[in-house]
C-alpha cells in the first residue's frame, strides 16, 4: 500500500484497515509457528503497512488539534 492512497482515507477507515492488518499479522505468526507459512516476506510487507498507517492516524491526529 503506497501511503499517498492512504491519505485519501478518512481515520475510521484507517482504523478499520489497521484492525485488519493486525489480524492478518496474528495469522501469519500462527502459520510461521506450525510450519505453514510458505511466504516470509510477508511479515515485513504487513509490518511496514502497519506503520505506514500508525504514522498517517498519527499526522491526521496532530492536524486535528
Amino acid at each position: 500500500m503506497k501511503a499517498s492512497e492512504l491519505r485519501e482515507k478518512s481515520s475510521a477507515d484507517l482504523s478499520q484497515l489497521l484492525l485488519d492488518l493486525r489480524k492478518d499479522q496474528f495469522n501469519l505468526r500462527m502459520q510461521s509457528a506450525t510450519g505453514q507459512l510458505s511466504q516470509v516476506h510477508q511479515f515485513s510487507q504487513v509490518r511496514g503497512d502497519i506503520a505506514r498507517i500508525k504514522t498517517i492516524l498519527a499526522e491526521q491526529k496532530g492536524v486535528n488539534k
